[in-house]
């Protein structure tokens, strides 16, 4: 074990804590810092020269400045004659920019698999990203892992029969049909249109939810717009309660009004990203962590063991 050292940014502490639990290791010792005009301060104060470093880091809000100490922390490992440095983003920020949609926009996924890759990282291990093609962005070895077994446990545990699990757009089906199929649940599909970024249109829904739970699953939940006009459109639809399930608790802007005024009896997230004070307090909210699940696939990476089975 004292061949590896984990390492975190500001970005989400706790997580880093309760993997490093998990692992039965001490978080290693380093400052991330602030200069009064806003520059970032590195100072890894633990010898990492031929360790296996990880560094932990959500690039979520401050979703730059958390970038920036990442890219910073893997530099300072770098320069300190690390053997190996493995980028740990359990929620990977700017994946939403995963193509051309318009003339003139930048493919901003592309670009932060670049600015890691210079930086000095040798590997990365992340949890659902929003697309799957993000993978190929990087010339480094990445590991994708799922929240899918944390998430199903909680829906086995928490809910019996009459489910459908619902995605609420179309590029959600593949996922929501695994869980389906996993639970012995039917499926159902929102067509939803979306006429601006943030901005989102439920127009119906493919299949039969009239009398069952529903359970709608997503990769993330940012401003809840696609979340609540699903949720209104399955009640119309004659659902008897409806939950969520995501990996990814964004909840930016006027997400959590709108959660509490909707229809929606839970939502369950995971900690890949800590929770702002509104959100915690609602009590519509269940966190579960995915801490083992990372922490397994840290081990399984610095022994070189196979991570396909933390994959499904």
């Amino acid at each position: 074990m004292n061949g590896f050292i984990i390492f975190s940014g500001n970005s989400n502490p706790k997580l880093s804590q309760k993997i490093c639990n998990y692992l039965n290791v001490p978080l290693g010792v380093a400052e991330v810092k602030t200069f009064s005009d806003g520059e970032i301060q590195i100072e890894i104060n633990e010898n990492v020269r031929s360790k296996d470093v990880f560094v932990i880091q959500s690039t979520c809000a401050p979703v730059n400045d958390s970038i920036i100490e990442l890219l910073l922390m893997i530099d300072a490992f770098k320069r300190s004659s690390a053997s190996r440095i493995t980028a740990v983003i359990p929620y990977y920020g700017y994946a939403r920019q995963d193509k051309k949609v318009a003339p003139r926009v930048p493919i901003s996924a592309k670009l932060m698999a670049d600015l890691l890759t210079v930086s000095g990282a040798n590997r990365i291990i992340t949890m659902d990203l929003h697309a799957g093609q993000i993978q190929g962005f990087f010339n480094i070895p990445v590991d994708n892992l799922y929240a899918a077994s944390t998430i199903l446990n909680y829906i086995k545990t928490n809910f019996q029969d009459n489910l459908v699990i619902v995605s609420p757009d179309a590029g959600g089906v593949e996922r929501a049909r695994a869980f389906a199929k996993r639970l012995h649940a039917d499926l159902a599909i929102i067509d939803k249109r979306r006429d601006a970024p943030n901005k989102a249109k439920a127009m119906a829904v493919i299949g039969d939810v009239k009398g069952k739970i529903a359970i709608i699953l997503d990769d993330m939940v940012d401003t809840a717009g696609t979340l609540i006009e699903a949720t209104h459109a399955i009640v119309d639809k004659g659902a008897k309660e409806i939950h969520a399930c995501c990996a990814h608790p964004v909840l930016s802007g006027k997400s959590i009004e709108r959660i509490i005024d909707s229809p929606l009896k839970t939502m369950v997230v995971s900690d890949t990203i800590p929770l702002k004070s509104n959100a915690a307090a609602c009590d519509k909210i269940r966190v579960l962590s995915v801490a083992d699940l990372i922490g397994e696939a840290i081990i399984r990476c610095h022994k070189g063991d196979s991570v396909t089975s933390l994959f499904v």
